[in-house]
């Protein structure tokens, strides 16, 4: 029986790392991660089975996701913008700011927590609220409810594209 990793007692941050950009540490851990598989099947006009059922074939893998929900952001204490945090994330949108994906693509990121690397993957989407104000209007708090990873493969020798496909890491 193969032992598992032994605790080493410190708090691991989950982060979005990336050598196109920059690192996103996040400022509080998920509470839980929604992984989602699929393939995608093609179904043959007119071509039944001898129930009756529509003859299906198998046509690609999907890329997988990840949903992380409920992220928290609190600057409260030190009265300074949470914006300072969330518009990392809002970045991660844009083009990569470095490398040769710079000014193309948005950039890659493989989403690690302690010694899990789960997916290799681009923000595909993000929603936030914020949640807390200063009396002069700063934002302290927030919550990014909803942040879609979704897979990419490896980019081959100096391709600055990616294709989205379905890999074995992290499964």
């Amino acid at each position: 029986m193969a032992q598992s990793p032994i605790p080493t007692g410190k708090l691991e941050k989950a982060q979005l790392i990336s050598d196109e950009s920059d690192n996103i540490e996040f400022m509080f851990n998920p509470t839980e991660l929604d992984f989602s598989h699929s393939n995608t099947m093609q179904e043959a006009d007119g071509a039944r089975t001898e129930k009756g059922l529509p003859k299906v074939s198998f046509s690609h893998p999907n890329p997988s996701k990840i949903t992380l929900k409920n992220i928290y952001f609190d600057t409260y204490e030190t009265g300074t913008s949470v914006l300072e945090h969330i518009n990392k994330f809002i970045a991660a949108l844009d083009f990569a700011t470095k490398g040769t994906a710079k000014g193309k693509r948005p950039p890659i990121y493989t989403f690690v927590w302690g010694q899990n690397q789960y997916l290799r993957c681009f923000i595909e989407s993000l929603d936030y609220t914020l949640t807390r104000f200063l009396l002069d209007g700063t934002p302290v708090q927030a919550v990014i409810g909803s942040l879609d990873l979704k897979e990419v493969d490896q980019m081959d020798g100096g391709d600055t594209s990616y294709s989205v496909n379905r890999q074995s890491g992290g499964r």
